[in-house]
Protein backbone atom coordinates (compact mmCIF):
# COMPACT_ATOMS: atom_id res chain seq x y z
CA UNK A 1 0.00 0.00 0.00
CA UNK A 2 1.40 3.79 -0.74
CA UNK A 3 -0.25 7.12 -0.02
CA UNK A 4 0.92 10.47 -0.70
CA UNK A 5 0.80 13.27 1.63
CA UNK A 6 0.68 17.02 0.48
CA UNK A 7 2.97 19.48 1.54
CA UNK A 8 2.81 18.26 4.96
CA UNK A 9 3.35 20.81 7.81
CA UNK A 10 4.76 20.48 11.46
CA UNK A 11 3.01 23.12 13.31
CA UNK A 12 5.17 23.33 16.14
CA UNK A 13 8.63 22.53 15.97
CA UNK A 14 12.18 22.98 17.97
CA UNK A 15 15.46 23.42 15.81
CA UNK A 16 18.12 24.50 18.41
CA UNK A 17 20.44 26.73 17.13
CA UNK A 18 24.28 25.71 15.82
CA UNK A 19 25.19 22.65 15.82
CA UNK A 20 22.19 20.49 16.93
CA UNK A 21 20.41 23.05 14.34
CA UNK A 22 23.19 21.52 11.65
CA UNK A 23 21.60 18.14 12.48
CA UNK A 24 17.91 18.49 12.84
CA UNK A 25 16.86 21.02 10.33
CA UNK A 26 17.66 18.37 6.91
CA UNK A 27 15.63 15.89 8.92
CA UNK A 28 12.35 17.99 9.16
CA UNK A 29 13.05 19.76 5.76
CA UNK A 30 13.21 16.29 4.25
CA UNK A 31 9.83 15.52 4.65
CA UNK A 32 7.77 18.39 5.46
CA UNK A 33 6.80 21.47 3.33
CA UNK A 34 6.65 24.12 6.18
CA UNK A 35 7.05 24.22 10.13
CA UNK A 36 6.44 26.55 12.67
CA UNK A 37 9.98 27.17 14.57
CA UNK A 38 9.62 27.93 17.87
CA UNK A 39 11.63 31.01 19.75
CA UNK A 40 13.20 29.77 22.44
CA UNK A 41 16.57 30.00 22.40
CA UNK A 42 19.22 31.25 24.48
CA UNK A 43 19.10 34.14 24.39
CA UNK A 44 15.04 34.06 22.63
CA UNK A 45 13.84 35.28 19.86
CA UNK A 46 12.76 39.01 20.39
CA UNK A 47 13.81 41.11 17.81
CA UNK A 48 12.86 41.71 14.45
CA UNK A 49 17.43 41.21 13.66
CA UNK A 50 16.49 37.84 15.87
CA UNK A 51 13.86 36.69 13.73
CA UNK A 52 15.64 37.08 10.35
CA UNK A 53 19.23 36.08 11.25
CA UNK A 54 17.66 32.33 13.01
CA UNK A 55 15.57 32.45 9.52
CA UNK A 56 18.75 32.75 7.86
CA UNK A 57 20.68 29.92 9.40
CA UNK A 58 17.73 27.78 9.79
CA UNK A 59 17.48 27.73 5.66
CA UNK A 60 21.19 27.47 5.40
CA UNK A 61 21.17 24.40 7.60
CA UNK A 62 18.00 22.46 5.85
CA UNK A 63 20.11 22.31 2.43
CA UNK A 64 18.91 21.77 -0.50
CA UNK A 65 15.43 20.66 0.85
CA UNK A 66 12.77 22.67 -0.02
CA UNK A 67 10.95 24.09 3.18
CA UNK A 68 9.81 27.22 4.86
CA UNK A 69 10.45 27.84 8.65
CA UNK A 70 7.71 30.09 9.89
CA UNK A 71 9.25 32.01 12.05
CA UNK A 72 7.62 32.71 15.64
CA UNK A 73 8.70 35.85 18.43
CA UNK A 74 9.30 35.33 22.22
CA UNK A 75 6.32 36.91 23.96
CA UNK A 76 7.16 39.73 25.68
CA UNK A 77 4.76 42.55 27.03
CA UNK A 78 6.25 45.31 26.57
CA UNK A 79 6.61 45.01 22.29
CA UNK A 80 5.30 48.06 21.15
CA UNK A 81 2.16 48.50 18.55
CA UNK A 82 4.97 49.91 16.24
CA UNK A 83 7.76 46.82 16.58
CA UNK A 84 4.52 44.18 16.09
CA UNK A 85 3.12 46.58 12.57
CA UNK A 86 6.82 46.44 11.49
CA UNK A 87 7.75 42.58 12.33
CA UNK A 88 4.27 41.51 11.12
CA UNK A 89 5.28 40.14 7.87
CA UNK A 90 8.24 38.68 9.19
CA UNK A 91 6.60 36.30 11.51
CA UNK A 92 3.34 33.70 11.25
CA UNK A 93 3.06 33.55 15.21
CA UNK A 94 4.03 35.14 18.97
CA UNK A 95 4.66 32.21 21.25
CA UNK A 96 3.93 32.60 24.98
CA UNK A 97 5.54 30.72 27.67
CA UNK A 98 4.90 30.97 31.14
CA UNK A 99 8.01 31.79 33.02
CA UNK A 100 10.54 28.53 33.94
CA UNK A 101 7.67 25.95 33.08
CA UNK A 102 9.96 24.16 30.01
CA UNK A 103 13.16 24.25 28.27
CA UNK A 104 14.44 27.61 28.25
CA UNK A 105 11.51 29.70 28.99
CA UNK A 106 12.64 31.71 32.25
CA UNK A 107 11.74 35.32 30.47
CA UNK A 108 8.19 34.19 29.88
CA UNK A 109 4.97 35.20 31.19
CA UNK A 110 5.24 35.34 35.66
CA UNK A 111 1.59 36.08 35.80
CA UNK A 112 -1.45 36.47 33.63
CA UNK A 113 -2.95 39.55 34.61
CA UNK A 114 -5.48 41.07 32.15
CA UNK A 115 -3.82 44.72 32.35
CA UNK A 116 -0.84 43.63 31.81
CA UNK A 117 -1.28 41.46 28.47
CA UNK A 118 -3.83 43.24 27.53
CA UNK A 119 -1.95 45.92 25.01
CA UNK A 120 0.46 43.79 23.21
CA UNK A 121 -2.58 41.41 23.00
CA UNK A 122 -4.98 43.59 21.50
CA UNK A 123 -2.58 44.87 18.89
CA UNK A 124 -1.96 41.05 18.14
CA UNK A 125 -5.69 40.57 17.15
CA UNK A 126 -5.91 43.98 15.52
CA UNK A 127 -2.89 42.68 13.02
CA UNK A 128 -3.96 39.38 12.88
CA UNK A 129 -1.32 37.51 14.87
CA UNK A 130 -2.21 34.23 15.88
CA UNK A 131 -0.77 33.36 20.09
CA UNK A 132 0.40 29.79 20.73
CA UNK A 133 1.05 29.11 23.79
CA UNK A 134 2.05 26.43 26.22
CA UNK A 135 -0.68 25.98 28.62
CA UNK A 136 0.82 25.05 31.77
CA UNK A 137 0.33 26.25 35.32
CA UNK A 138 3.22 25.40 38.20
CA UNK A 139 1.20 23.01 40.00
CA UNK A 140 1.28 19.44 40.56
CA UNK A 141 2.92 18.05 36.89
CA UNK A 142 -0.13 15.82 36.34
CA UNK A 143 -2.66 18.83 36.75
CA UNK A 144 -0.36 21.49 35.21
CA UNK A 145 -2.22 21.62 31.25
CA UNK A 146 -6.26 21.11 32.89
CA UNK A 147 -5.33 23.92 35.59
CA UNK A 148 -4.22 26.12 33.03
CA UNK A 149 -7.84 26.27 30.93
CA UNK A 150 -8.94 28.62 33.03
CA UNK A 151 -6.68 31.20 31.15
CA UNK A 152 -6.98 29.89 28.07
CA UNK A 153 -10.95 30.26 28.51
CA UNK A 154 -10.42 34.12 30.07
CA UNK A 155 -8.24 34.49 26.97
CA UNK A 156 -10.41 33.67 24.24
CA UNK A 157 -13.70 35.40 26.25
CA UNK A 158 -11.53 38.86 26.38
CA UNK A 159 -10.13 38.75 22.85
CA UNK A 160 -12.63 36.81 20.63
CA UNK A 161 -10.83 38.17 17.57
CA UNK A 162 -7.90 36.50 18.74
CA UNK A 163 -6.36 32.93 17.31
CA UNK A 164 -5.11 31.23 20.05
CA UNK A 165 -3.19 28.05 19.66
CA UNK A 166 -3.23 25.02 22.86
CA UNK A 167 -0.06 23.68 21.89
CA UNK A 168 0.98 20.16 22.31
CA UNK A 169 -2.58 19.30 24.19
CA UNK A 170 -2.50 16.32 26.24
CA UNK A 171 -5.61 16.18 28.27
CA UNK A 172 -9.21 15.57 27.63
CA UNK A 173 -9.89 18.80 29.49
CA UNK A 174 -8.17 20.89 26.46
CA UNK A 175 -10.07 18.75 23.88
CA UNK A 176 -13.25 19.48 25.52
CA UNK A 177 -12.18 23.10 25.83
CA UNK A 178 -11.82 23.46 21.80
CA UNK A 179 -15.45 23.24 21.02
CA UNK A 180 -16.16 25.90 23.70
CA UNK A 181 -14.49 29.11 22.19
CA UNK A 182 -15.12 30.13 18.22
CA UNK A 183 -11.03 31.14 18.41
CA UNK A 184 -9.30 28.73 20.20
CA UNK A 185 -7.14 25.69 18.14
CA UNK A 186 -4.80 23.37 18.89
CA UNK A 187 -1.63 21.31 17.87
CA UNK A 188 -1.55 17.39 19.46
CA UNK A 189 2.25 15.73 18.80
CA UNK A 190 3.14 12.25 17.38
CA UNK A 191 4.50 10.94 21.21
CA UNK A 192 1.24 11.79 23.08
CA UNK A 193 -1.46 10.48 20.63
CA UNK A 194 1.40 7.06 21.30
CA UNK A 195 1.97 7.49 24.88
CA UNK A 196 0.72 7.85 28.69
CA UNK A 197 3.07 8.38 31.65
CA UNK A 198 3.13 4.19 32.31
CA UNK A 199 5.21 4.06 29.06
CA UNK A 200 7.50 6.31 30.64
CA UNK A 201 7.55 5.92 34.02
CA UNK A 202 5.72 2.67 34.45
CA UNK A 203 8.54 0.37 34.29
CA UNK A 204 12.04 1.19 33.97
CA UNK A 205 12.66 5.00 33.39
CA UNK A 206 12.53 6.17 29.83
CA UNK A 207 14.40 9.39 29.30
CA UNK A 208 14.25 9.58 25.70
CA UNK A 209 9.83 9.71 26.30
CA UNK A 210 10.59 12.37 28.77
CA UNK A 211 9.04 15.37 27.46
CA UNK A 212 6.82 18.58 28.67
CA UNK A 213 3.89 18.40 29.26
CA UNK A 214 4.42 15.41 30.47
CA UNK A 215 2.18 12.11 28.69
CA UNK A 216 -1.03 11.79 30.97
CA UNK A 217 -3.64 9.12 31.56
CA UNK A 218 -5.02 6.41 29.09
CA UNK A 219 -8.11 8.12 28.99
CA UNK A 220 -6.39 11.67 27.60
CA UNK A 221 -4.70 9.75 25.22
CA UNK A 222 -7.87 8.31 23.98
CA UNK A 223 -9.48 11.64 23.76
CA UNK A 224 -6.31 13.01 21.82
CA UNK A 225 -6.40 9.49 19.25
CA UNK A 226 -10.20 10.19 18.83
CA UNK A 227 -9.74 14.09 18.21
CA UNK A 228 -6.37 13.73 15.80
CA UNK A 229 -7.81 10.45 13.78
CA UNK A 230 -11.36 12.16 12.90
CA UNK A 231 -9.23 15.04 12.26
CA UNK A 232 -11.18 17.99 14.18
CA UNK A 233 -11.39 21.39 11.71
CA UNK A 234 -9.44 23.10 14.90
CA UNK A 235 -6.78 20.75 15.25
CA UNK A 236 -3.50 20.26 13.36
CA UNK A 237 -0.35 18.36 13.60
CA UNK A 238 2.76 19.75 15.89
CA UNK A 239 5.24 17.40 16.28
CA UNK A 240 7.17 19.65 19.51
CA UNK A 241 9.95 17.35 18.41
CA UNK A 242 12.27 18.66 20.75
CA UNK A 243 16.46 17.15 20.13
CA UNK A 244 18.43 16.85 22.87
CA UNK A 245 22.07 15.83 22.87
CA UNK A 246 22.11 11.66 24.64
CA UNK A 247 24.34 12.50 27.01
CA UNK A 248 21.27 15.51 28.14
CA UNK A 249 18.84 12.91 27.81
CA UNK A 250 20.65 10.01 29.72
CA UNK A 251 21.69 12.21 32.78
CA UNK A 252 20.76 13.31 36.43
CA UNK A 253 18.32 16.20 35.33
CA UNK A 254 17.14 14.43 32.06
CA UNK A 255 16.55 17.37 29.60
CA UNK A 256 12.83 17.47 28.03
CA UNK A 257 11.98 16.61 24.67
CA UNK A 258 11.30 13.88 22.50
CA UNK A 259 12.81 13.88 19.03
CA UNK A 260 10.57 12.79 16.57
CA UNK A 261 11.27 15.08 13.25
CA UNK A 262 12.95 12.28 11.28
CA UNK A 263 9.94 9.27 12.05
CA UNK A 264 6.53 11.58 12.71
CA UNK A 265 5.08 11.21 9.03
CA UNK A 266 5.70 7.36 9.09
CA UNK A 267 4.56 7.19 12.75
CA UNK A 268 1.00 9.32 11.73
CA UNK A 269 0.71 6.95 9.14
CA UNK A 270 1.24 3.92 11.17
CA UNK A 271 -1.37 4.75 13.61
CA UNK A 272 -3.90 6.15 11.32
CA UNK A 273 -4.05 3.09 9.23
CA UNK A 274 -4.51 0.92 12.71
CA UNK A 275 -7.28 2.86 13.07
CA UNK A 276 -8.86 2.85 9.56
CA UNK A 277 -8.62 6.75 9.44
CA UNK A 278 -5.62 7.24 6.66
CA UNK A 279 -8.20 9.22 4.97
CA UNK A 280 -7.93 11.80 7.52
CA UNK A 281 -4.45 11.96 7.89
CA UNK A 282 -3.66 14.83 4.98
CA UNK A 283 -6.42 16.87 6.55
CA UNK A 284 -4.50 16.53 10.21
CA UNK A 285 -1.16 17.17 8.72
CA UNK A 286 -1.60 20.03 6.40
CA UNK A 287 -5.09 21.01 5.04
CA UNK A 288 -6.21 22.50 8.67
CA UNK A 289 -2.93 24.24 9.33
CA UNK A 290 -3.40 25.85 5.81
CA UNK A 291 -6.70 27.15 7.05
CA UNK A 292 -6.42 28.20 10.57
CA UNK A 293 -3.21 29.92 9.60
CA UNK A 294 -4.34 31.29 6.23
CA UNK A 295 -0.81 29.82 4.70
CA UNK A 296 0.03 28.58 1.16
CA UNK A 297 3.13 26.01 1.76
CA UNK A 298 5.79 25.27 -0.68
CA UNK A 299 4.37 22.04 -3.18
CA UNK A 300 5.98 18.90 -1.81
CA UNK A 301 4.24 15.29 -2.81
CA UNK A 302 5.92 12.99 0.45
CA UNK A 303 4.93 9.00 -0.40
CA UNK A 304 5.28 6.45 2.03
CA UNK A 305 4.91 3.26 1.57
CA UNK A 306 3.64 0.28 3.60
CA UNK A 307 6.95 -1.71 4.59
CA UNK A 308 8.47 -2.51 7.63
CA UNK A 309 11.09 0.27 8.60
CA UNK A 310 13.73 -0.05 10.98
CA UNK A 311 14.26 3.20 13.03
CA UNK A 312 17.45 4.30 13.45
CA UNK A 313 19.29 3.83 16.66
CA UNK A 314 20.85 7.35 16.92
CA UNK A 315 20.86 10.45 14.35
CA UNK A 316 24.86 11.95 13.40
CA UNK A 317 25.99 10.24 17.15
CA UNK A 318 24.11 12.37 18.63
CA UNK A 319 19.92 12.59 18.92
CA UNK A 320 18.33 9.51 20.09
CA UNK A 321 14.93 8.98 18.29
CA UNK A 322 11.70 8.11 19.46
CA UNK A 323 11.01 4.35 18.56
CA UNK A 324 14.95 4.07 18.13
CA UNK A 325 15.82 0.32 17.12
CA UNK A 326 11.89 -0.19 16.47
CA UNK A 327 10.43 -1.44 13.83
CA UNK A 328 7.43 0.74 11.94
CA UNK A 329 5.15 -0.54 9.76
CA UNK A 330 5.60 2.37 6.84
CA UNK A 331 8.87 3.63 5.30
CA UNK A 332 9.11 7.33 3.54
CA UNK A 333 9.61 6.07 -0.14
CA UNK A 334 9.94 9.99 -1.67
CA UNK A 335 9.66 13.30 -0.86
CA UNK A 336 9.77 15.68 -3.37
Amino acid sequence: MVITIDSPLDMHLHLRDEEMLEIVAPLSAETFSGGLVMPNLVPPVTSKEDVRSYGERIRKAQGEHRFTPYMTLFFKSDYSPEFLESVREEILAIKLYPAGITTNSEGGVSGFDLEELSPVLGVMSDLGIPLCVHGETGGFVMDREAEFIPIYEMLAKHFPDLKIVMEHITTQAAVEALDRYENLYATITLHHLYITLDDVAGGLLQPHLFCKPIAKRPEDREALLKTALAAHPKVMFGSDSAPHPRNKKEAPGCAAGVFTAPIALQGLAQLFDRHDALDNLQAFVSDNARRIYGITPIEKRVILEKTPWLVPEIYEGTVVPMFAGQSLEWRLLSAE
